[in-house]
């Protein structure tokens, strides 16, 4: 479990409670001690010795490997849960490194349709509209897309020898003017708007992507329905006006007043209502439907809602790992329960939610 704190402390602050506290074990060592409490530590120590020695030899035990390795393996391990980062923050080749691996996954041959000619990465934006649809504007909403981002990070790793994590794109930044965030740029990020004044190819504005490393890439469904097009973005904003993407609902001010939220039913509600829905609107084209993950900037966005979902929970001490409730599917009036499965059909195992309230648990390992 990650050290909860208050919206005013610091992350590292556990780190020194830690120092303060191996201090001052140091000192109590440092106490003088009479004979007799030598002899009783002896005699403990011989003690601990015996019982150690039966504890490896146990048919249980790993005799092989050292102790400190085996307690090394721990995902709960700060040095061993990487940290998921803001897109600007990589460097130019690590920002390549990621879109390599991403364009890697169209390579691959598909889990779910393996002997058709589907792509690993076609898999998400299927079990997204097929699977993922349930879980909104309901309480797995939130749940469901982080094991959704695990299985994709650790498909980028162990498919296309992606050694790094996801990465979020912090739109807060660019919330006066998203359309020049540089998550659009063509040479370092993902391409831009649509062809402007191009035909419309899907949804209310989508127009084929016509630079960035994922220009020519075909997308056969929109939403449910087959239908092969350019992926494709129509940016827009609240007004209908084409090109300007409206950063009103995602400003700082906004997402404080969402995190200022102290129960989990309001949280999730206003999140995909207010915080969620601005980007695949304004964007357009592919990411306006239930089919979004066919643009790879649907990853981003929500590493990001993710990293705010944890966030929140960090603002709760006392229940952040335990606060979840509401109706437990789309158009269900059957309420969840942490022990609910969260589905993925052939694409991963199906887990609990109870094993991703924690993204430095037995299940996921990774931090903000």
């Amino acid at each position: 479990m990650w050290p909860f704190k208050s919206s005013e402390q610091q992350y590292d602050a556990v780190a020194n409670d830690e120092e303060e506290l191996k201090t001052t074990q140091s000192d109590r060592k440092r106490k003088v001690i009479g004979p007799t409490t030598v002899w009783v530590g002896i005699l403990l120590v011989m003690a601990a010795v015996a019982v150690g020695e039966l504890v490896f030899r146990s048919p249980h035990a790993s005799p092989d490997v050292p102790a400190q390795e085996r307690l090394d393996e721990s995902p709960n391990e700060e040095a061993k849960c990487p940290q998921r980062r803001e897109w600007r923050t990589l460097t130019a080749a690590e920002q390549q490194e990621y879109i390599s691996a991403v364009l890697c996954l169209r390579t691959q041959p598909s889990t779910l349709t393996p002997d058709s000619n589907k792509t690993a990465y076609d898999d998400y934006p299927w079990i997204h509209s097929h699977v993922g649809y349930f879980t909104h504007n309901s309480a797995p909403f939130l749940p469901w897309h982080r094991y959704f981002l695990h299985i994709y990070e650790s498909t980028l790793r162990n498919q296309c020898g992606y050694n790094g994590s996801l990465v979020y794109w912090d739109w807060t930044l660019d919330n006066e003017a998203l359309e020049k965030s540089p998550v659009f740029d063509p040479t370092t990020g993902f391409g831009g708007d649509g062809e402007v004044d191009g035909e419309i190819t899907v949804g209310r504005s989508g127009r084929c992507l016509v630079d960035g490393p994922f220009t020519n890439i075909t997308a056969d469904y929109y939403d449910v329905k087959y239908q092969p097009h350019c992926l494709s973005r129509g940016f827009r904003d609240l007004d209908g006006k084409l090109g300007h993407i409206d950063g009103h609902d995602i400003s700082p001010e906004s997402i404080e007043e969402v995190l200022s939220l102290t129960d989990y039913e309001s949280f999730v509600t206003l999140m995909e209502s207010r915080v969620h829905d601005a980007i695949p609107f304004g964007i357009g084209g592919d990411f306006e439907t239930f089919t979004a993950p066919h643009d790879p900037l649907f990853f981003l966005h929500h590493t990001q809602l993710d990293r705010l979902w944890w966030l929140w929970q960090q603002r709760q001490p006392d229940k952040g790992l335990s606060a979840y409730g509401g109706h437990k599917q789309r158009h269900s009036m059957e309420m969840a329960s942490m022990e609910d499965d969260i589905i993925m059909q052939a694409l991963a195992p199906s887990v609990k939610v109870a094993e991703v309230m924690d993204v430095e648990g037995q299940l996921l390992c990774y931090r903000y």
